[in-house]
């Protein structure tokens, strides 16, 4: 069994009161393309009977790219809910598939806001391997309240959002 020294994690104590620390945000800021890229790699829960990714499992690796993307903006999506009271949802996703993903591949995710609008936003991502195209989305967000209702973006939200904003990245 491999055990965990306290030296070697840190964030690990004895102490049960402590709080937990923040999560560290997840890739990085593409500044020629303007795109967020996260890292994902493929496990083996991530791929089907075949050996390759699900398709489901696509969406979820753009979900998380968009999570670690608000965290390095500063918007933790928890912090967006207690705060500002509101929360994302998806409202449509369109998805082409290209070619699979296997087991142990490294991926990236590279997304890039397309659109911030008073209660949504529109973005496109993109799965590569290396340079192959694995996977191409375009999801719109719905931006709701804590009862689930469509509310519009806090306005240092949208300011922090808008700049990185290009109608250029919709696919065709």
């Amino acid at each position: 069994m491999v055990r965990l020294a306290a030296e070697a994690a840190p964030h690990m104590s004895d102490s049960r009161n402590a709080a937990p620390a923040p999560a560290a945000p997840s890739g990085a800021v593409d500044p020629a393309a303007g795109e967020h890229v996260f890292p994902v790699r493929v496990y083996y829960e991530d791929t089907d009977a075949a050996g390759i990714v699900y398709y489901v499992n696509y969406l979820k690796f753009a979900e998380r790219a968009r999570t670690e993307m608000l965290r390095l903006l500063g918007r933790e999506q928890q912090r967006m809910m207690d705060a500002d009271g509101v929360a994302f949802a998806v409202k449509s996703a369109r998805v082409e598939y290209f070619r699979p993903a296997r087991l142990d591949d490294a991926l990236a995710v590279r997304t890039g806001l397309i659109e911030v609008a008073g209660a949504s936003l529109k973005v496109r991502q993109r799965i590569f391997r290396g340079g192959e195209l694995l996977a191409d989305m375009q999801i719109r967000l719905a931006v709701m309240d804590k009862s689930g209702r469509p509310t519009r973006l806090p306005p240092d939200i949208r300011a922090a959002l808008a700049p990185s904003a290009d109608p250029s990245r919709a696919m065709p």
